[in-house]
């Protein structure tokens, strides 16, 4: 026994093996051949069924016996595939032109599984018999199938162009394929143009096929993807729910949706929208119901009194399958291999195809109307000598002998004289010459016909345009889906998202921030604001959720958010850190906090440093960047080693207050913050104060009215005292300015804080033990400039100031 065994590595069996599994379902499985737009398992199908006589103009059959037809003869596989396969061939919401039609229950736009296939009837539509037509007449090559017991054909006749009409999907080993579908006139109309002029541009084409024709409609975007992909093969568009608005009772709205894109689950989308509305993704939907009934698809979105329909539909377009992305990969099975083609070449193709099937057609019309004309002229003849035939038959001993008889007597040949000898007695004697004679005419005229398609390519192309323009003539159909030049942005309203409503805002000086219903707000003690011990409010307002922040930081940076962006928490939570977010330094802390109804508003931001630099910055120079959510923008830049940003404030454009700054050293400055230039963001500024070697700016304050105003100044020792700021008049930046302390030779007097303060601000000093002292500034009087005020604290015992925190009857807390 000889020995068969071979020796292979397993990469070599893994490869060799994988490789024609991967030939097999590319060629014979997933893709559509470019000349049918068909699968096997869909060639097969069609052709079963046609074998069975279950055509359009006969009655429905089950579909089980066409699927086990299917099955049994021509493609070995599950009937669960195949039954598949042709339930997609008769859904008129996945097929321009469906090829089956079927009785029954065959899915629906919602994901419906059809019944199973015991349960329906099918048959072929009758646009289906154009792709079968003439393939009897050995248009197409046959191959046995997979018993050998009989023959398909390898492609179908195809009178139109079904790959670009009712498109394709599929996925195979290497290669996928998403060709849409397209409208038959318009694809028709680019054949014959194309016919006409074989160096036709792919801008001339396109005068004919604008774009895919999906049918269930939809608004189509983006003709630069629709004009890539039939120039690669590859390309993306936007498609989009076709709605308008209506006016119901009451003043309310409600949208209305009567066109989804291809291939979206109507039921999954309606659940989508409610799951929003229920999570409250999107303020003002009260109802979504689907109106859909035999007259057609009606998916309507009911609004909340005065809800923005406009902007809510922009929402559900970005977030839901209202709107897809649709993208084209345009891949069929050419010359035996899988290929990316773009509209010209398919064209091509097609038409290179049907000038075969047509050619093979004449050829076969052209043989039996030979081998007919030769029969008529043999009976043309045999009734000029019909009573000399009939004596010759009477006098044969049999058929073969009469046969054989009128060949040799009278020179028929063996085909006439079979004619001849099978005709029935009563046709010997009624066969009108005249009738043989114009048939005999009428086949010389049909002959010659077939000869010129044969002869010149002019006359074959002529026959395939009159077929081509006879079909879209009787299928046609206008347009379903629109299509726009340009991918409209969508730019969501923020008020569409987010329900308006007031909530309490809170930031920290460490960095925490968070916001509050009222409810929670209200139901503890205000003081229990969940926020350790030496962390207070920098910022506590009733807000609206549609407001902006601002949050400074002492290292010169600027962090913002929407309101309803701050983490949602109890009152007597923490909330969330700046550094969860955006990242903050372990030295850095929050200085100001601003709230804005809209970010248009005028008015600058004033900011000092402790190297001794003011600047002014409009708002609309720190207007959020599209990463504002991981990082913080820049609101001045530092200069000196170890320098910070000492306050922050808001200032009126036109603002005539002035800025009073001291340094640590005791020096005061007064000066009009007009003298303050208004720059950019990632700048430093200008001088506020000349500073002495080692001295630093401690603190600066923006003044009404600096003949009113009140300032407080805390000491290093523990001192604080309270002074009018008239006595310091008002000079020019950039200058040392007045001392506001007495110098005293031995440990003297430097300031810790300074701000400004009223008869009802309460003053909390924190020191570098962690104690906490509070001082009312009503229970101090007023200092002239040379004092050095009241001691309030033992630094011996309870610490040196590390800030101060001032709480008062304002909307915007200060900090030092």
């Amino acid at each position: 026994m000889a020995n068969h065994i071979q020796e292979m590595t397993l990469e070599e069996v893994m490869g060799e093996r994988f490789g024609r599994y991967s030939k097999y379902i590319i060629q014979e499985r997933a893709l559509p051949d470019v000349r049918d737009g068909l699968k096997p398992v869909q060639r097969r199908i069609l052709y079963a069924m046609n074998q069975d006589g279950n055509t359009f103009d006969k009655g429905f059959r089950k579909s089980a016996k066409s699927v086990g037809n299917v099955m049994g003869n021509f493609h070995p596989h599950g009937d669960s595939s195949i039954y598949e396969a042709m339930v997609r061939l008769s859904q008129d919401w996945k097929l321009e032109e469906p090829l089956i039609e079927m009785h029954g229950n065959n899915g629906s736009m919602d994901g419906d599984p059809p019944a199973a296939m015991r349960y329906t009837e099918a048959r072929l539509a009758k646009i289906a018999g154009e792709l079968l037509k003439d393939i009897e007449k050995d248009t197409v090559d046959m191959v046995l199938n997979f018993d050998d017991t009989t023959e398909e054909p390898t492609v179908l006749p195809a009178a139109f162009p079904n790959l670009l009409v009712n498109g394709a999907t599929g996925i195979s080993a290497g290669y996928a394929t998403d060709i849409p579908p397209h409208n038959l006139r318009e694809v028709i109309n680019a054949l014959l143009y194309l016919m006409k002029h074989p160096d036709a541009t792919l801008g001339d084409l396109m005068k004919f096929v604008q774009g895919p024709d999906f049918p269930t409609g939809g608004i189509i975007q983006g003709l630069a993807g629709i004009r890539q992909a039939y120039e690669t093969g590859r390309g993306k568009i936007v498609v989009r729910s076709r709605a308008h608005t209506e006016t119901m009772r009451g003043g309310k709205q409600q949208i209305v949706i009567t066109e989804l894109p291809y291939e979206v689950n109507k039921a999954l989308l309606i659940k989508k929208i409610d799951e929003l509305r229920l999570a409250k993704k999107v303020d003002g939907i009260a109802e979504v119901r689907d109106e859909s009934d035999r007259f057609g698809l009606s998916v309507v979105i009911e609004l909340k009194k005065e809800a923005n329909a406009d902007g809510i539909l922009t929402y559900l377009f970005k977030n839901t399958d209202l709107q897809i992305n649709y993208n084209f990969n345009m891949v069929a099975i050419a010359d035996l291999k899988p290929k990316q083609l773009g509209l010209k070449p398919m064209l091509e193709a097609y038409l290179k195809h049907r000038q075969d099937v047509v050619t093979r057609r004449t050829k076969y019309d052209l043989s039996k109307a030979e081998a007919r004309q030769h029969i008529v002229q043999g009976l043309i003849k045999m009734i000029s000598i019909l009573d000399q035939v009939i004596h010759t038959i009477r006098s044969s001993d049999n058929k073969a002998d009469a046969k054989a008889n009128l060949v040799k007597q009278y020179a028929f040949s063996v085909d006439q004289a079979e004619a001849i000898v099978s005709l029935q007695l009563y046709r010997l004697t009624n066969t009108d010459i005249t009738a043989l004679e114009e048939e005999a005419a009428q086949l010389a005229k049909s002959i010659a016909t077939y000869h010129d398609i044969l002869d010149h390519d002019s006359a074959r192309d002529a026959v395939i345009e009159a077929e081509l323009a006879a079909i879209a003539k009787t299928y046609g159909k206008d347009r379903k889906s629109t299509i726009e030049a340009q991918i409209e942005a969508l730019e969501v309203d923020t008020t569409v998202t987010v329900a308006d409503e007031r909530v309490m805002v809170l930031v920290s000086r460490d960095g925490y921030m968070k916001r509050s219903s009222l409810r929670s707000y209200q139901a503890v003690a205000d003081e229990d604001n969940g926020l350790k011990t030496n962390d207070f409010p920098v910022f506590k307002r009733e807000m609206g959720t549609l407001q902006h922040l601002y949050i400074f930081t002492s290292a010169g940076n600027v962090i913002y958010r929407p309101v309803h962006e701050l983490e949602d928490s109890r009152w007597k939570d923490a909330g969330e850190h700046l550094s969860q977010a955006v990242g903050i330094g372990n030295d850095e802390h929050v200085i100001g906090a601003f709230g804005f109804d809209a970010l248009t508003a005028k008015g600058n931001f004033v900011l000092g440093s402790s190297d001794g630099y003011i600047k002014q910055t409009a708002l609309a120079d720190l207007q959020p960047q599209r990463s504002y959510k991981s990082r913080p923008m820049v609101a001045m830049k530092l200069k000196g080693k170890g320098a910070s940003v000492t306050n922050v404030y808001f200032a009126a454009p036109d603002s005539v207050q002035t800025v009073f700054a001291v340094t640590h050293q005791a020096y005061g400055l007064q000066f009009a913050l007009a003298d303050v230039s208004v720059i950019g963001a990632r700048s430093t500024g200008v001088k506020s104060m000349s500073l002495k070697a080692g001295d630093y700016v401690v603190n600066f304050a923006l003044v009404d009215d600096p003949e009113k105003t009140e300032i407080g100044i805390l000491t290093q020792r523990g001192a604080f005292k309270k002074m009018k700021l008239k006595e310091m008049g008002v000079s020019a930046r950039a200058r040392r300015g007045l001392m506001v302390l007495r110098e005293l030779k031995r440990d003297p007097h430097r300031i810790a804080a300074m701000s400004v303060v009223d008869d009802n601000t309460l003053i909390t000093v924190v020191t570098d033990k962690g104690e906490q002292v509070e001082l009312a500034a009503s229970d101090y009087p007023d200092g002239d400039r040379y004092s050095n005020g009241s001691f309030v604290l033992d630094t011996e015992t309870q610490g040196t100031p590390s800030f101060v925190h001032l709480t008062q009857l304002l909307e915007t807390p200060a900090e030092n």
